[in-house]
């Protein structure tokens, strides 16, 4: 597996790393923890050294499944998880921020232990809030640094001011926000803040929850606790809509004698040199799919070939429920 680096900071790691969420949480019911430990550890044995995971995903057995699973392989890999939420009940969860500074430090204590670690590597601010300045926020990260706690700070769909504002005070060693080729938001602002304060790249749903892939249609059924049940894009009308864009994809990655999902993750490497996307899964042949993807050479034509594709379709339906919508870009 290639390696590389976030920004101009000295964290390096694989290419493509590994989105643990769903392994306990959002997409159906959670896998036993056998095969959470399994599909960890051969994404270690393919050369996957980034894992990202967070308090929220459970709430708090998600880290607990990728401490254990990463333990013996502790010094090879780099974990990342974040701070953000207050823990309620499940329904409360996404409607209770809390970026208190004396809330971070809690945080940070608690998923060190749960990841049974002693240092957590990336440590990201889940996602922005209101009614902290981001500068008590930075600082605060800034101490646990300091205090040998944490070693990288990053923010997760934070706007361009907050990132500047954030960094003057803290370097942000990435952030993590949605990107593929069906959610470009950030291209046009978020991208060139990066790429000027040297602060690496995340994509978190690099395949579009699972929708680039192929595997999904309009006659697709998710099981009642997925989250996608609740997101506009997922709608049978918009699936029918946006198949449009999945069927370019299939039409070129047949021409590269790669898959639909190998091609939208290559277009993501091919766009910045620091930029790591993080796809998830529950299946290890997925897995082996997606590693693949960062062998794949998209030539300047190929992209101009997929930047065609995909400007002449209008993907329909919002990315988030309006609730969740409120809580990027701030």
């Amino acid at each position: 597996m290639q390696k590389r680096k976030l920004g101009y900071s000295n964290l390096e790691v694989s290419a493509i790393g590994l989105g643990c969420m769903g392994l306990s949480f959002a997409y159906g019911p959670a896998v036993e923890k056998a095969a959470g430990i399994a599909m960890l550890r051969a994404a270690v044995e393919r050369g996957v050294t980034f894992f990202d995971t967070a308090e929220v995903y459970g709430p708090f057995v998600n880290e607990e499944l990728v401490g254990e699973a990463l333990a013996p392989v502790r010094s090879e890999v780099v974990i990342a998880t974040k701070f953000g939420f207050d823990i309620g009940s499940m329904a409360e969860r996404h409607r209770s921020l809390n970026s208190r500074p004396e809330h971070i430090r809690a945080v940070a204590d608690a998923s060190l232990k749960r990841l049974n670690i002693d240092v957590i590597d990336l440590f990201y601010q889940h996602r922005v809030d209101p009614a902290v300045p981001i500068e008590d926020v930075a600082g605060t990260v800034k101490e646990l640094i300091a205090a040998g706690k944490v070693r990288h700070f990053g923010l997760s769909e934070a706007g361009a001011q907050t990132i500047r504002r954030a960094h003057a005070v803290q370097k942000v060693t990435a952030l993590q926000s949605e990107y593929s080729l069906w959610e470009r938001g950030v291209e046009a602002e978020i991208l060139p803040v990066l790429q000027e304060l040297g602060i690496g790249f995340v994509p978190y749903s690099p395949l579009g929850r699972g929708f680039l892939t192929g595997a999904i249609n309009a006659s697709t059924t998710f099981a009642s606790d997925d989250f996608r049940n609740l997101v506009p894009r997922f709608t049978p009308e918009a699936r029918r809509a946006n198949q449009a864009l999945v069927d370019q994809l299939g039409r070129i990655a047949a021409g590269k004698g790669a898959t639909t999902a190998q091609i939208a993750l290559a277009w993501l490497l091919a766009q910045k040199p620091w930029i790591v996307p993080i796809p998830g899964t529950t299946k290890l042949n997925r897995l082996e799919e997606n590693i693949g993807a960062a062998r794949i050479e998209l030539t300047v034509a190929d992209l101009a070939e997929i930047g065609e594709a995909v400007a002449a379709i209008e993907v329909q339906g919002a990315r988030y429920p309006e609730q969740l919508q409120q809580m990027v870009g701030r």
